[in-house]
């Protein structure tokens, strides 16, 4: 058993853990056969819940609530995190039931789903949570049935004293229990004690989700709710001059029409803040179709927007230049970079000595186009404004930085806003930036009336907040027995750099450099799933594969080599990588694809592995190219992301990795035509489609001890690199650039 270093008073431990006090009724044993929640809705019976901690409610049923505190887009953290507090509370997770948590700071931990780091985050704290209102209705029991703590056990949602037979439910023992001091020195199980932990549990909202009940921000409503939408530039370089709604206006159902300025010129930007167009039409109506008809009506004059800064977290200014951009220009401008020197970001030994002198030099540049997130939902968003407070419903990773912005866009204390954490239709870090809330708040405003804003579908395409555009060149170099004696990454983007110079190759060659380099853009980037980490996982590792080949060397036994040196003798004192950890995927998907078994020596195979996140994972792909086509057969995934919490969910994430980076390899590209996107919907932005989905996905985790240290990127880098190595060997040609079948 493992102790935390804990001495709570309850003020404290809300303040640290998160969890609020309160009294909570339990009574009465769970009922047999059907859920008991289900047995009082059949009798029609309001459950009475009563809090004993912000994340725990129970009735006197002995029905026990466990709130997820964070937002839920589909990685299922509404089951796993649920189950990190059912774990060490000792219940039946089958009978549990789970609810989304609203947004509120005071009362739960982190409420941000991003990162990776949902389960990493909250692994001690939800546990701790668990365990202390555990040890609280233990305490409880004791006191009423005068017997000593350690002669009680718990099971299943029920306290049993072993002496004299007696067991009754947590609920016999709430409101004594709550009255209770949180305990000191919580006691956490050791790994080895979990019983919920680590099996498959299916997702808590499937029969929801299954039976179409309202779930999503879309499927939101109240009386007298109004419908907005907005008018924005139509490129990126472009601002509003004037417009004419005289038109609109005169469509029935058509409330108001008004321009609204998002963030004030002098605002300082928070984190995941973006001015992608700051002044836009708001457009508000009784139904969609009157507002997107009104929104075809409107006589609208645009102007080219002069270059600005924009006053940034730290207070550093960012320059968001003038003009119109294009994504031919983009690629000139990269090249031209890339023949300047970068900055460098590390440098061990002396790598231009090193290249001056070498046998042999191989050189490659990689690209990668600007990439939209395509979520299945439109963005959308409830408000409603009134007086100083503002209600929403939304679907948004990270409340609270919005929050922050909101109240001070707003002039309203942050308390006043409340957010009601709605299920999105997809993330991938496109809902970590909040703008359409803040966009929202200010048409109810206005308005003075509760409003849904929607985006069409051509709204988020053409809208920013995209994959940036890379470009990526690596150099090795040799001795004349072909030995790698130096390596040179050198990488930048608009309006970023994708290089991750500590990361490996670094640490196991004794020469090294690597330089990055960035050119400012009007066009909005942001997180996009393992943000940088996409498109630097598919440059390194190919280049890595043609590397081994030059060699003569097996890719997995090249990349091995290498990561043995890592492990003994490493280079520098950065690396941000545990070679022991990346070893341990790249044998376990060596052994489980059978990589280099005669059985498998006509199989064209790809190999890639990457480090993200926190956790390591590596795949094996098997395809085919067939009139033109690319046909994915098999998918072997290897991962260590420590403690898998459900293996369900995990392996969920694992297959909806491989797909969308199958998908986004081959056939993700947004372009731009004078600061316009050239695809604006599905019909010109061309995704994965089901038939095109790998046949099989065999998803494999490294046993681990290690605290759980993330899974939603983590698998979705690697499968880049392994696609191109794959398409080598089925068409004996590189590819440096994505989308490698653009056209298919």
């Amino acid at each position: 058993m493992k102790k935390t270093n804990a001495a709570y008073t309850r003020r404290s431990f809300l303040k640290v853990s998160s969890l609020s006090g309160g009294g909570f009724m339990l009574g009465i044993s769970w009922f047999a056969s059907a859920k008991p929640l289900e047995k009082l809705e059949a009798l029609q019976v309001e459950p009475t819940w009563q809090e004993l901690t912000s994340y725990i409610k129970i009735t006197p049923e002995n029905l026990i609530k466990i709130y997820s505190p964070n937002p839920e887009f589909g990685q299922n953290v509404m089951t796993s995190l649920p189950m990190l507090i059912a774990e060490e509370l000792d219940v039946d997770f089958s009978k549990v039931v789970v609810e989304q948590a609203t947004y509120n700071p005071a009362l739960f931990n982190r409420q941000f789903t991003g990162g990776s780091q949902s389960i990493r985050s909250a692994w001690r704290i939800l546990r701790t949570a668990g365990a202390s209102a555990r040890q609280m209705i233990l305490t409880a029991a004791s006191q009423a049935w005068n017997v000593p703590v350690s002669e009680l056990s718990t099971s299943q949602g029920q306290v049993k004293h072993t002496g004299s037979g007696k067991s009754a439910s947590y609920g016999s023992f709430a409101t004594a229990a709550s009255t209770l001091p949180v305990p000191k020195g919580i006691v956490l199980k050791a790994n080895k004690g979990f019983t919920l932990l680590g099996t498959p549990q299916k997702n808590v909202e499937g029969n929801k989700i299954v039976h179409g009940k309202p779930l999503f921000g879309m499927d939101y409503r109240v009386p007298g709710m109004l419908i907005a939408m907005t008018e924005r530039p139509p490129a990126f370089g472009m601002r509003l001059k004037s417009f004419d709604a005289t038109a609109a206006k005169k469509i029935p159902g058509i409330v108001d029409v008004f321009p609204i300025q998002v963030y004030e010129p002098t605002q300082k930007l928070a984190m995941f803040d973006t001015r992608s167009f700051n002044e836009v039409i708001a457009v508000v109506g009784k139904t969609t179709w009157d507002v997107m008809n009104a929104r075809k009506a409107l006589k609208v004059v645009w102007e080219n927007a002069p270059e600005t800064k924009d006053l940034g977290m730290g207070g550093r200014d960012t320059i968001v230049p003038a003009g119109l951009e294009s994504t031919k220009k983009h690629y000139a401008q990269m090249l031209d970079m890339d023949k300047k020197p970068g900055r460098v970001e590390r440098k061990d030994g002396e790598p231009e000595k090193a290249f001056e002198t070498a046998k042999h030099i191989i050189e490659r540049t990689y690209t990668a186009p600007f990439l939209a997130h395509n979520i299945m939902e439109p963005t959308n968003t409830f408000a409603h404004v009134q007086g100083n407070k503002v209600k929403f419903v939304a679907p948004i990773q990270g409340p609270d930085f919005i929050a922050s912005t909101i109240a001070t866009r707003l002039g309203i204390p942050k308390e006043n806003i409340e957010i009601e954490l709605a299920r999105m239709g997809g993330g991938f870090g496109r809902r970590a930036y909040g703008h359409y809330m803040v966009e929202a708040a200010l048409i109810s405003k206005q308005a003075n009336a509760p409003i849904k804003l929607i985006y069409k579908r051509e709204d988020d395409v053409s809208g920013g907040i995209y994959r940036p555009t890379y470009q990526l060149t690596y150099r090795a170099a040799f001795d004349e027995n072909k030995r790698l004696i130096a390596f040179h990454a050198k990488g930048g983007g608009i309006p970023e750099s994708p290089l991750h110079a500590n990361r490996f190759p670094a640490g196991a060659i004794d020469n090294y450099l690597a330089e990055s380099w960035s050119i400012p853009s009007n066009i909005t980037i942001g997180a996009f799933r393992a943000p940088r980490s996409n498109f630097n996982a598919a440059a390194e590792q190919s280049f890595l594969d043609e590397v081994a080949e030059f060699m003569g060397k097996d890719p997995i036994a090249f990349r091995l080599e290498l990561l043995q040196r890592a492990k003994e003798n490493p280079v520098g004192k950065n690396n941000d990588y545990d070679a022991a950890r990346y070893i341990g995927v790249l044998e376990l998907v060596r052994d489980k694809s059978g990589w280099g078994k005669p059985e498998h020596a006509g199989k064209k195979r790809g190999l890639s592995a990457y480090f993200c996140h926190n956790s390591y994972a590596a795949q094996v792909i098997d395809l085919r190219v067939k009139d033109g086509k690319v046909l994915v057969d098999q998918v072997t995934s290897a991962i260590d992301c420590g403690v898998v919490v459900n293996p369900e969910g995990a392996k969920n994430m694992a297959e909806g990795a491989a797909i969308d980076g199958i998908g986004n390899a081959l056939f993700g590209k947004l372009s731009l035509t004078e600061g316009q996107t050239d695809q604006k919907n599905f019909d010109t932005y061309r995704m994965i489609r089901h038939n095109e989905a790998p046949k099989k996905i065999d998803v494999h985790f490294v046993a681990s001890e290690t605290d759980p240290t993330g899974l939603g990127e983590p698998p979705f880098p690697p499968i880049f690199g392994a696609v191109a190595n794959a398409l080598y060997q089925a068409t004996g040609k590189r590819f440096y650039n994505q989308p490698f079948f653009p056209n298919s």
